[in-house]
């Protein structure tokens, strides 16, 4: 479906929005912008990263916006699961917008800034719709540093949950997913700002990437120091049971030995056949036992 965007403006420029596009349509528009082969077949990936490529005539652009999957937010931790692409090819005639989803933000920015004659120009426009793309990471990014706030409160716990483990493993690999997309991003962000055509909106885009390229820098490393953290504790409590253990072994091995001596079948061994026979190798353990425990006490071990 094709949207003209800017056709209640005085602007020269036209701003079409395609959604879900048929082959058909996008044919049509390339030959009429003359949009080259090559960037045309990139729109179509879906699984396309973020980039900015020139062309004769025009850029093409990618960015992708957080766009979950529905019922599969919680384990999302692909870039098709968590993100849609909107692919842009802008020149000073026109700007066009490629997504398979609906993204309201588009039709807001058309509303607010086109309709109204704020957006003069298409590199205005872009700047606008690159900044709802990387605005669009806020909420996430928000609702991560919840995530990690509760888990950072769970991970001590005593007792050790694969469950839990398993969830801040994904949130872990949705950060980086989301930050991996923020760093290719940044050539786009660096090619709109730049010292000759930036102005107060250019630079507040760039702010909002910096903004939001340090929040899902500090949640993976928030993400990454927590689970270090559950792994030590869960090593710490597994060589606390095994102290524990040792501990009982090396009481219980002196008095093994006692009893695998009074236990061999020889004929003459005096003990057995004296009164005071089992009373003794009694209080031989006893003795043994008071004797470990001590040393143990003395190496605080106990």
């Amino acid at each position: 479906m094709i949207r003209n965007f800017a056709d209640n403006i005085e602007e020269d420029y036209e701003w079409l929005d395609v959604l879900d596009p048929k082959p058909g349509e996008l044919q049509q528009i390339a030959q009429t912008h003359g949009l080259h082969e090559e960037s045309v077949n990139d729109c179509l990936q879906p699984g396309h990263l973020p980039k900015y490529e020139r062309f004769k005539g025009y850029t093409f652009i990618i960015v992708r916006v957080y766009y979950p999957q529905k019922g599969r937010e919680e384990e999302a931790d692909t870039v098709q699961e968590l993100t849609n692409k909107v692919a842009i090819f802008i020149s000073d005639k026109f700007i066009i917008t490629i997504h398979r989803n609906e993204w309201e933000p588009l039709k807001t920015i058309s509303s607010e800034y086109v309709s109204s004659g704020e957006c003069k120009h298409p590199n205005h426009v872009l700047t606008e719709v690159v900044k709802a793309a990387l605005q669009s990471f806020s909420d996430p990014g928000d609702k991560i540093t919840r995530h990690i706030e509760y888990y950072e409160e769970q991970v001590f716990l005593r007792d050790r949950n694969v469950s839990f483990l398993k969830r801040l493993y994904f949130l872990k690999r949705k950060i980086d997913v989301i930050r991996r997309l923020l760093l290719l991003s940044h050539d786009i962000v660096d090619k709109i700002d730049t010292k000759e055509s930036g102005n107060a909106y250019t630079r507040e885009c760039r702010d909002m990437y910096v903004r939001q390229q340090s929040l899902f820098d500090s949640l993976l490393d928030q993400a990454t120091h927590l689970m270090n953290v559950y792994f030590n504790i869960s090593a710490q409590r597994t060589n606390e049971t095994m102290r524990v253990l040792t501990i009982f072994s090396v009481f219980f091995m002196p008095l093994t030995f006692i009893v695998g001596v009074y236990g061999m079948n020889f004929k003459y061994m005096p003990e057995l056949d004296q009164r005071w026979g089992y009373p003794g190798a009694m209080g031989l353990m006893v003795v043994v036992t008071i004797i470990v425990y001590f040393w143990f006490k003395r190496k605080h071990w106990l």
